[in-house]
């Protein structure tokens, strides 16, 4: 269940660095927290699907080791992209 490829490439534009750029960490992160609503909003209509509770839980470790990643490359970095994405970080 992966995300619809109109709203991946939105997300793709907003967060690109540069015009070729498909895969930096920050655009990751922003694919992820979209993939991480996506789930969640699953999870509630649909409590008991375990399977979708162990892939909501690995894609969350993902994103994760990701912003840990920035954290440690940059924290002005990391500040402004989970305010932009609206996460706790």
């Amino acid at each position: 269940m992966g995300l619809p490829q109109p709203v991946k490439q939105q997300i793709i534009n907003e967060y690109q660095k540069h015009e070729t750029d498909t895969g930096s960490a920050d655009l990751q992160v922003a694919i992820l927290t979209e993939r991480v609503k996506q789930l969640s909003q699953h999870l509630e209509n649909n409590p008991k699907d375990y399977a979708c509770r162990r892939g909501l839980l690995k894609v969350i470790g993902q994103r994760k080791r990701l912003l840990s990643y920035i954290l440690n490359e940059d924290r002005a970095r990391y500040q402004a992209l989970i305010a932009r994405l609206g996460i706790r970080g």
